[in-house]
């Protein structure tokens, strides 16, 4: 028998039916809700408002082969370059060639991208060999992007979108997925029958302390797919933005990596561009090798930042392309066209998660999964800039076929089942605040951008310590059901990472610095749950 986070018998839960569940609000989840067909019902449920996904915070654009000048192969060979050994050639080339269709599809439904001389504005970023990134309000585009989706979404008559709803676990019967628990304030718990359910939950940026990620990313989907029996993998593999704005007391904005594929410079606190000894592609090399560096210049100089210089590009063009980072950085009296800005790593984006097929199928019958909640093999160990929004589109049209097409074989009937959880009661002890600081300390102390065997056992240990007397309670409000979803996250992360002896992509271990393909040019899968 399943234990679930929380206790609730089936015969007195209230319960929604519905064709097909949708858990997440971000492009993912949206795109595949738009792509079934009108005949069938769709329930989307998001934890917080719909527009506070990491898709509408995305700032640098989606990557797609629209130049002429452009070709497939080279976006693919970036792609696979990037991933260090890791991509899945098939998925790689399916997504890529998606690219220009799902684009198109957006404009169609009102999405205004930036335009130059009467054409699409394409930008260059790190990692990339050509200018491929489509963006919108300079510096807005998932903003841009999810206004429309969300929109489109609103008006269409078959979906119905639940806000300030807390998915707590899926719901599983003999073997498959056949919906979700989940909570609203006003209602409590309620009980989502589906056909077939898409998990398009987004990542965990809030493991760490330095983050790019909205509040949202807990990690939710992950854990609950994890404790229903999906497989997930690659969960060593979290990808640190290198240059998050680093202002002592304030909240971290994203500084996005078109800023250095225009053409900034980092520099450390005496002036110096140290980029170049680092790496022939100096501020252009991928997010991996920036972030790296970046944290040891900060260890050489003693300093808790490094810079980001503007000062020597044209400033009509820096505002114009950067209006919302200019905005932010105005508000601590810095000009981005005369002033040095200053950044240092941050968590951004989830590389692992729940394994899924080249159309979103996971290992659990009757979930899908799209987004950054995934393992899709499309970014192997080191995500390729603007490679992510693109992800969720092509990956959330996928899933919507897909399920749409699995669920008109099965038919609406359920029964409801006893379930039984053996947890004890929340005592009032927990300071799940402080619980939580701890863990985001321990993380970006020990399994951060730099890692190795003793700091990786060592965060081990505290994590299983925690998680032995913090997942058995059982806590009444979402505050206590994300640090339980965090620590099985961070466990899950934390034994990967001590497992890979190697370094590749986002994954550096001092002790393993050599990338070991003899060993390691494969997948890792975490072990399953053991109830």
């Amino acid at each position: 028998m399943r234990r679930y986070l929380v206790q609730f018998d089936p015969r007195r839960t209230p319960h929604y039916f519905t064709d097909i569940l949708i858990i997440g609000g971000g492009l993912a989840g949206l795109r595949a809700a738009l792509e079934i067909p009108q005949a069938l019902e769709v329930l989307v449920v998001t934890k917080d408002q719909v527009e506070q996904s990491n898709s509408a915070y995305a700032q640098g654009g989606i990557a797609g082969v629209l130049d002429p000048e452009d070709r497939f192969e080279d976006h693919v060979a970036d792609t696979l370059r990037a991933g260090d050994g890791l991509c899945d050639r098939e998925v790689v080339e399916a997504v890529i060639r998606e690219a220009p269709h799902e684009l198109q599809k957006l404009i169609e439904w009102g999405t205004h991208f930036d335009v130059e001389n009467g054409r699409l504005a394409l930008t260059l970023e790190g990692g990339h060999s050509h200018r491929r990134v489509v963006h919108a309000l300079g510096d807005a585009t998932g903003q841009e992007v999810m206004r429309v989706i969300i929109g489109k979404a609103r008006s269409a008559p078959n979906i119905t979108l639940w806000e300030n709803t807390f998915t707590l676990d899926l719901l599983t019967d003999e073997g498959r997925c056949v919906g979700a628990a989940v909570h609203q304030q006003e209602r409590g718990l309620l009980l989502i029958w589906a056909r077939q359910t898409i998990l398009a939950s987004g990542g965990a940026g809030h493991l760490y302390r330095e983050t790019t990620n909205p509040p949202v990313a807990t990690g939710d989907g992950m854990a609950a797919a994890w404790r229903a029996g999906a497989q997930l993998r690659d969960m060593e593999f979290m990808q640190f933005h290198p240059t998050v704005l680093y202002v002592a007391g304030s909240s971290r904005y994203l500084i996005t990596e078109a800023v250095r594929g225009e053409g900034a410079y980092l520099r450390d606190k005496n002036g110096v561009r140290f980029m170049p000894e680092v790496d022939p592609r100096a501020e252009l090399a991928p997010r991996d090798v920036v972030a790296r560096a970046i944290v040891r210049r900060m260890e050489q100089t003693r300093h808790p930042n490094v810079y980001l210089d503007l000062s020597h590009l044209d400033p009509e063009r820096v505002r114009k392309r950067f209006p919302g980072i200019a905005q932010v950085c105005r508000s601590f009296d810095l000009d981005i066209t005369k002033d040095r800005i200053p950044v240092r790593p941050g968590a951004h984006y989830m590389i692992g998660g729940v394994t899924v097929d080249l159309r979103g199928r996971t290992s659990l019958p009757g979930l899908w999964a799209a987004g950054e909640v995934t393992s899709s093999g499309l970014h192997g160990a080191n995500r390729l800039a603007s490679n992510s929004l693109l992800e969720g589109l092509v990956y959330g049209a996928w899933c919507g076929r897909g399920a749409a097409a699995a669920a008109e074989g099965i038919p609406p009937i359920w029964t409801a089942r006893s379930i039984r959880s053996q947890f004890t009661p929340e005592s009032g002890t927990l300071d799940i605040a402080d619980l939580r600081n701890s863990l985001q300390s321990l993380l970006g102390r020990k399994v951060g951008i730099i890692r190795d065997r003793a700091g990786l056992e060592e965060a081990m240990q505290d994590v299983d310590f925690w998680c032995r007397y913090v997942l058995d309670h059982e806590f009444r409000e979402p505050r206590g059901w994300e640090l339980q979803n965090l620590l099985t996250v961070a466990r899950l992360l934390t034994w990967a990472a001590l497992q890979r002896e190697e370094s590749r992509g986002v994954h550096y271990r001092s002790d393993f610095p050599q990338r070991d393909d003899a060993r390691w040019q494969r997948h890792l899968t975490v072990p399953a749950r053991e109830d």
